[in-house]
C-alpha cells in the first residue's frame, strides 16, 4: 500500500500526525481532510515548501552529522510576511525533506532575520565540546520598534547554539554580539572558518556595500574591510552575501566568488542575485570585474546562499523562488513560496572569462521516470508538437546547435509559456504573459524576461527545462546560463510545440522527456 493511501486512511480516522510528530489544530485537520497532503493547487511536487504559511530566504545552510539543514525565514501565523522566525527542515539527500519544529523565535532584541550556521568543531565558542561540537546560528535581529521610531540602529547581529544537531536552540545571553552604529540596512551575516587567518570570517551587508568581520570565537568580532561601494549593480539594497573559493575546472588556479543579492535592481525587474569573481587574502576581497553578472536571469531566484561544511567540498546553492515585486500576492492559499532546486556551483573559464555555472544536483535524477532518448528533426519554418500528460511535473533534456527556435508549453485553455532562443543575437527570452494566472500583480506578466548568452560555445549545446506545478527552471550548456520563473496555469500544460524559425532543417539530439516523481 502506498504512503499516500496510508495517509488518506489515517486522515479518515483523524489519527494523522504532522511531520513534526505534533498534532495539528482542528482547523488545520479540517482543511487537510479536504485536500490530500501536498496536493493543493500549485503545490510544488519536488521543490521544498513549508507545510503552511509564509516562507522567504533560505538561512543557516549547513551539513552536520549526516544531515543537511535548511532553515528559512518563516512567519507561522499568515501567508504574508510578518514577524520573522527561523523555520527548519532536514534532508539526508538534498531531495527529500522532513519538517522540523520552528528553530528560532523573535525575542526582546527583535525579529529573527536572515543569517547562517556553522559547526564549531574546535569549540572556539565554548558552547559545546570537542566530542560534541555546537551547531551555531548567526543571524540578524530586527527591532521593529526601532524601525517605527525612525532610528537607523534597529538591526544587530545575534547568535544561538544547539547541542542536539538543531533540534533545540539556546540563545547567547550576551546578544547582540555586533551592535549597530547607525547603518539602516545592516544584516544577513554569512560566517565561515577562514584557514588563511585561523579565525571565523563574517560577511555583512551595510546598505550598498559589503563589510568583512573577524572573530576567534564567534562572540567577539572585529571589523576588517569592505567591498563594493563602486562595483556591481546598485539599483537596490545589498542583501544575503556569500563568499567561497573554487579551483577553476581543469586547472589548479583558485579564484574566489562573492554572491550579493539585490532588491530592487535586477536586470529583469525586482529581485536578483549578482556575483563577483576575484581574490581574497583572508581579510579583504578584491575584484577587477567591470561587468554585472547574475547567477540566474529569471525573475524568481533570490537570496540564494550555499552550504557550509559539505563533506565532499561541493558548493551547493539554494535560492528563494520568488521576487519581492509580487511575493505576497502569488495565488496560493495554504502556503506561500518555494525554494529552487538545490544546485551544484562550479567555476569554469570560457575564453578569457570566468563564469559561475549552476546545475541541479545529480541526486535529482533519481526522481526521473525517463522515456527513451530520441533524435528529432523539424523542417525549415516548421512546427513539431509533442504531447505529454503533465508537463508541470517534467524534466526535458536535449542537445542542438540550431540558431533560431522557439519552445511553447501550452494547454487546452490556450495558456502558454514561450521560450525563444536566438543564437544570432546571443539571446534567450521567456514570456509568461499568457501563462495562466498573471493578474494578481501588475508586474508579474511583464517585462519579457531576457538572458544574454555571450560566451555560449559554437555548435551543439545542451538544454534542460525542469517544470513543477508552479515553476520553470531552464539550464543552458550545463548551467552556464540559467532562468527560473514562477508559473500559475489554470490547468497543466499538456503539449510542447517546437518551432524552427531558421531557413534550414532543425536537428535535435538526445531528446529525453521524463516525469518527475513527487518527493512528498
Amino acid at each position: 500500500m502506498g504512503l499516500r493511501k496510508i495517509f488518506i486512511i489515517l486522515m479518515s480516522f483523524g489519527l494523522l500526525l504532522s511531520c513534526k510528530d505534533k498534532p495539528k489544530e482542528a482547523s488545520q485537520m479540517d482543511e487537510s481532510a479536504e485536500t490530500a497532503y501536498y496536493q493543493e493547487a500549485y503545490r510544488p511536487q519536488f521543490h521544498f515548501t513549508p507545510e503552511e504559511k509564509w516562507m522567504n530566504d533560505p538561512n543557516g545552510l549547513v551539513y552536520h552529522k549526516g544531515v543537511y539543514h535548511l532553515f528559512y525565514q518563516y512567519y507561522p501565523d499568515d501567508t504574508v510576511w510578518g514577524p520573522m522566525h527561523w523555520g527548519h527542515a532536514v534532508s539526508k539527500d538534498m531531495i527529500h525533506w522532513d519538517h522540523k519544529p520552528i528553530a528560532l523565535f523573535p525575542d526582546e532584541h527583535g525579529y529573527i532575520f536572515s543569517g547562517s550556521a556553522v559547526v564549531d568543531e574546535n569549540n572556539t565558542s565554548g558552547f559545546g565540546s570537542k566530542d560534541n561540537p555546537a551547531l551555531v546560528a548567526i543571524y540578524t535581529y530586527h527591532l521593529i520598534e526601532g524601525e517605527k521610531a525612525g532610528k537607523n540602529d534597529f538591526q544587530t547581529q545575534g547568535i544561538a547554539y544547539s547541542l542536539d544537531n538543531g533540534d533545540t536552540w539556546i540563545k547567547y545571553e550576551g546578544n547582540p554580539v555586533i551592535p549597530n552604529k547607525g547603518v539602516k540596512d545592516f544584516r544577513d551575516p554569512k560566517v565561515f572558518w577562514n584557514d588563511k587567518v585561523d579565525k571565523w570570517t563574517m560577511l555583512l551587508v551595510a546598505g550598498d556595500h559589503l563589510q568583512i568581520w573577524e572573530s576567534p570565537n564567534l562572540i567577539d568580532w572585529q571589523y576588517k574591510s569592505e567591498f563594493g561601494r563602486n562595483q556591481g549593480a546598485h539599483g537596490g539594497v545589498w542583501e544575503c552575501p556569500d563568499l567561497f573559493s573554487f579551483k577553476v575546472e581543469g586547472t589548479d588556479e583558485v579564484k574566489w566568488v562573492l554572491l550579493i543579492s539585490i532588491n530592487p535592481g535586477a536586470p529583469n525587474g525586482g529581485s536578483g542575485t549578482q556575483y563577483f569573481i576575484g581574490d581574497f587574502d583572508g581579510t579583504t576581497f578584491t575584484s577587477d570585474q567591470k561587468d554585472e553578472r547574475w547567477i540566474d536571469l529569471g525573475r524568481d531566484n533570490y537570496a540564494g546562499v550555499t552550504y557550509n561544511n559539505v563533506p565532499s567540498n561541493e558548493r551547493i546553492f539554494i535560492g528563494w523562488m520568488s521576487n519581492w515585486d509580487y511575493a505576497r500576492d502569488t495565488p496560493t492559499e495554504k502556503w506561500r513560496s518555494a525554494m529552487t532546486l538545490p544546485r551544484k556551483l562550479s567555476l569554469q573559464k570560457t575564453g578569457d572569462s570566468y563564469e559561475l555555472f549552476n546545475y541541479p544536483l545529480k541526486g535529482f535524477d533519481d526522481l526521473l521516470e525517463k522515456e527513451p532518448a530520441r533524435n528529432l528533426t523539424v523542417a525549415s519554418q516548421g512546427v513539431s508538437e509533442i504531447p505529454f500528460e503533465n508537463y508541470n511535473q517534467s524534466d526535458l533534456q536535449f542537445r542542438t546547435g540550431e540558431s533560431l527556435f522557439e519552445l511553447t508549453y501550452k494547454n487546452s485553455l490556450e495558456e502558454q509559456v514561450v521560450i525563444n532562443v536566438d543564437r544570432t543575437t546571443m539571446t534567450m527570452t521567456l514570456n509568461r504573459a499568457n501563462s495562466g494566472k498573471t493578474d494578481f500583480h501588475e508586474s508579474f506578466a511583464d517585462p519579457l524576461q531576457k538572458m544574454k548568452l555571450p560566451n555560449l560555445p559554437e555548435g551543439e549545446v545542451g538544454f534542460r527545462i525542469i517544470m513543477d506545478s508552479s515553476s520553470i527552471e531552464i539550464f543552458v550548456n550545463g548551467g552556464q546560463y540559467a532562468m527560473t520563473s514562477q508559473l500559475f496555469p489554470n490547468e497543466n500544460y499538456n503539449a510542447l510545440e517546437i518551432k524552427n524559425m531558421d531557413q534550414k532543417e532543425m536537428t535535435i539530439n538526445d531528446f529525453q522527456l521524463s516525469k518527475v516523481k513527487s518527493i512528498w
